[in-house]
């Protein structure tokens, strides 16, 4: 990862840290005043932001690591295995939210300080949403997946200080007390599912996963196009952080002389490279008649 990136991903790192710090502090406050549930959740759910910023933000710090003697593929990995870490915090707060859902179904408390409530949840729609835009353009760019994660958090976010919005207006202008335990067992509930699939990424990370069909079809398109071999075969592909790993073998006219053999062999490492800046290439070349 260039200079360039890595300090953009350490920007987008303190950022998160930043807005979170800003809406755990409001909506502590704001939840102090109304006691609503659905709040409350949206508080924990911030809180867990903050927790997961940074802890992303010293993964980072370690997975941005160049590659040494006893890390031969770099330090990437580390992004995966604080995944992990986020889904068990993230887990462990939807499970309190849903025992606190319950509770509130069986003792329904009105809201107030509606007025509060809600200037302070459209202040985090509004940080939220910026955020989530900087995080999408920083991911694209240097295809972080701490950030990714990170992303992840406070797409929950957004939505659940909409569903919150909603949920007091409509408990006090309505009357519909229970709405605010529903809203907030729906919040749970989307927790719980978004800590699964950044688990579920972070497992396949672990685990060497292959890339994505169109991703793998790209590569061996361009290893095809070069009219100096006649096959490839065995080709793995793999993630580790920012960096795509990809291998294989050629299969090259045993009469080529070594100079030439090698000559094609970084023709296609550059086509490659071109089309995937992170990847690193490694080619065995098998002599055939």
């Amino acid at each position: 990862m260039s200079t360039a990136d890595y300090n953009l991903v350490k920007l987008a790192s303190k950022a998160a840290i930043g807005a979170a710090g800003i809406m755990v502090i409001s909506k502590f406050y704001a939840w102090f005043q109304t006691g609503s549930l659905s709040l409350q959740a949206s508080l924990v759910d911030s809180m867990l932001d903050i927790l997961a910023s940074i802890l992303n933000f010293l993964i980072i710090r370690h997975a941005i690591k160049p590659a040494d003697a006893d890390h031969r593929f770099g330090h990437g990995k580390a992004e995966a295995i604080g995944g992990l870490i986020q889904t068990a915090f993230i887990a462990g707060s939807a499970a309190w939210l849903i025992i606190d859902v319950i509770h509130r179904v069986f003792e329904p408390q009105p809201l107030t300080h509606l007025n509060l409530g809600n200037m302070v949840m459209v202040a985090a729609c509004l940080l939220t949403g910026a955020l989530i835009t900087f995080q999408r353009y920083v991911v694209k760019r240097t295809g972080s997946l701490a950030i990714k994660a990170d992303s992840v958090h406070y797409e929950t976010d957004f939505l659940t200080n909409i569903g919150v919005l909603l949920s007091m207006n409509l408990c006090t202008y309505f009357g519909w007390i229970w709405l605010d335990a529903v809203v907030g067992a729906g919040i749970a509930a989307y927790i719980l599912i978004a800590s699964i699939k950044i688990a579920l990424n972070s497992v396949d990370v672990l685990m060497d996963k292959e890339l994505d069909d169109s991703t793998r079809a790209e590569i061996e398109s361009l290893i095809r196009s070069h009219p100096g071999i006649q096959d490839f075969h065995d080709l793995r592909t793999r993630t580790s952080g920012y960096h795509m790993f990809v291998q294989f073998h050629l299969d090259l006219n045993k009469s080529l002389p070594l100079w030439q053999a090698h000559e094609i062999g970084e023709d296609i490492e550059r086509k490659i490279m071109e089309k995937f800046p992170k990847a690193e290439v490694i080619i065995h070349h098998d002599p055939v008649d």
